[in-house]
């Protein structure tokens, strides 16, 4: 069993670095790989699920609904209820739950949101739900500008406050 493991364990570095060679490649790697918590494996993971059409996500909203991020507001006349969005892409939304998550100990400013939401009682997973939908957004305002992720940028409010 052990050298059935080590095996397997020389052959998935393998397909990491092979992976990570071919998505170096993509031009829009830079970017993905800018922003805190995603790696070459999540960042590839992220990037097939939203594909490359810069055309087919009107604003970042679309772009939120597609990864299952985004929030469903259900309302009647006395109750108002925000769930998890049940229609959604879920490889997308379960790489985006591990992108919020991985980004807690690499951005700052990520953990004092993930910090602020805990503080007005979101269970974990619904902070990481929030942060994700918000990490999203900020892809998006990556990809639209061309810009690498700036912590100062994607953050601005809560890098004031502190």
């Amino acid at each position: 069993m052990v050298r059935v493991l080590r095996q397997m364990n020389l052959e998935l570095a393998s397909l990491e670095q092979e992976l990570a060679a071919h998505f170096e490649m993509h031009p829009d790697a830079e970017i993905y790989l800018s922003l805190p918590g995603l790696g070459f494996v999540l960042g590839a993971r992220a990037l097939g699920e939203f594909g490359d059409d810069r055309t087919r996500f009107d604003d970042a909203k679309a772009r939120k609904r597609y990864a299952g991020n985004a929030p469903v507001t259900k309302a009647s006349g006395t109750r108002k209820v925000v769930v998890a969005r049940v229609a959604r892409n879920r490889r997308l939304a379960d790489a985006c739950f591990l992108w919020a998550y991985a980004s807690l100990t690499r951005s700052p400013g990520a953990r004092r949101y993930y910090d602020q939401l805990r503080h007005r009682d979101k269970t974990h997973p619904q902070a990481l739900r929030a942060l994700a939908n918000r990490l999203v957004g900020i892809l998006h305002g990556c990809l639209t500008h061309r810009q690498l992720y700036r912590e100062d940028v994607a953050w601005p409010l809560l890098e004031a406050a502190a």
